[in-house]
């Protein structure tokens, strides 16, 4: 089945007339998307958008050969001029199939919001989900057969990827393709790798893909360390590195603080914007985690898992520190690393860089700022990816 994208953006397209935002004044080029519309094989469209017909005249197609034509959702965008010749454009009722004269089924997927979601079986037998902008699929069996292609708003609803997965209707093959693009995802690379760490991918308007080739499936590391100074934006950047994955296990190693409203409110804004799907353990006994199968883990984070280590093994005190502290640290802090090299499981950790600041002015300062760096370097070395977080922005350093 061969799929030709005449536009990724949302329905006002990118960039917006008039807006100054940095991801409208970077939309050039390649970055440009007109509102999204698919043309499959040539026979039939989805969601007919202005400059239709131009679009496919870009891409080297015609819209001659079009046997139908769907909506997903209400048009919200500029007028919209029907090419001549083209079929009345229409809705399937949820649920329903749609047998088209090329060979083509077509099953309407009932959604959380106003509009239709299309399952798309090909001549091949291979089978593509498309979800309109902002919409969940609520109508698939569970467990579900994986889609060889699935075409959603991977950013705005990353619930939905999550779900998706939930189900089994997206496996480790399944080509997951950002659309409905907006201004307010971020511009350039960066789009490009915030959707990679989901397992999804944008391409330019007018590219032509076929349905079932997996090659450009992303890698999804395994181990990832995010590092990054006090309110830089770590904790956000873990979270949303796995905010398309279900069933996801944060591990709070901070605990509770009886009596600080500070660190309460720190803690409720934290769970606030997590996924209402994922699970919450708070503790630092990270190693049977690590050593057990089961959903992603991120751990948030290493800095204070270091401290109740520290903690626990008198650290703090020079004397028990030099009879016994450094050694029990430095066997809890090989045990953490040795899990984490030997883990099957995702993992997401957050860590604070606290080496490139002004020098602590007491001794027991000194010596968390050196362990910990130590430790980051540690967990580090046992990660496909690292990055650090600076003013919000993620610098690759690893990966």
């Amino acid at each position: 089945m061969e799929l030709t994208l005449l536009g990724t953006g949302a329905p006002d397209g990118l960039p917006r007339h008039g807006c100054p935002c940095a991801s409208c004044a970077a939309a050039v080029g390649e970055e440009a998307r007109a509102a999204t519309s698919l043309l499959i094989d040539g026979a039939l469209l989805i969601d007919l958008t202005p400059g239709a017909a131009f679009a496919a005249a870009r891409a080297g197609h015609s819209l001659t050969g079009v046997r139908q034509m769907l909506l997903s959702h209400p048009h919200a965008g500029p007028a919209v001029e029907f090419p001549a010749g083209l079929p009345a454009p229409g809705r399937v009722p949820d649920g329903r199939t749609l047998s088209l004269i090329s060979g083509h089924r077509v099953r309407a997927v009932a959604l959380d919001s106003p509009g239709t979601g299309y399952e798309v079986t090909g001549l091949d037998s291979t089978r593509l989900l498309y979800l309109p902008p902002g919409a969940a699929a609520a109508g698939l069996a569970d467990p579900a057969e994986p889609y060889d292609m699935v075409l959603l708003d991977v950013l705005g609803r990353p619930d939905a990827l999550a779900a998706l997965r939930a189900s089994g209707a997206v496996g480790a093959t399944t080509d997951v393709l950002a659309v409905h693009l907006d201004h307010t995802t971020p511009p350039g690379r960066e789009l490009h790798r915030r959707l990679a760490t989901a397992g999804a991918r944008a391409v330019p308007d007018g590219r032509t893909l076929i349905v079932g080739e997996y090659s450009a499936v992303p890698d999804l590391p395994r181990r990832t360390l995010v590092l990054g100074g006090a309110r830089s934006g770590k904790s956000l950047e873990a979270e949303r590195r796995l905010a398309a994955f279900p069933d996801v296990l944060y591990v709070a190693t901070g605990g509770t603080r009886a009596g600080d409203p500070e660190w309460a409110a720190r803690v409720a804004a934290h769970r606030e914007r997590r996924p209402g799907s994922w699970r919450t353990a708070e503790t630092c006994d990270l190693t049977p985690l690590l050593a057990e199968d089961g959903p992603p883990l991120l751990i948030d984070c290493l800095a204070l898992w270091l401290t109740d280590a520290m903690d626990s093994v008198n650290a703090w005190d020079d004397e028990k520190w030099a009879n016994g502290g450094e050694r029990a640290l430095r066997e809890r802090v090989s045990t953490l690393v040795a899990g984490v090299r030997a883990t099957s499981r995702t993992v997401v950790a957050v860590s604070n860089e606290v080496g490139s600041g002004v020098v602590p002015a007491t001794a027991s300062g000194r010596r968390f700022r050196d362990e910990l760096g130590r430790l980051n370097a540690m967990f580090a070395e046992e990660c496909e990816q690292v990055l650090l977080v600076v003013a919000g922005q993620a610098l690759p350093l690893r990966g």
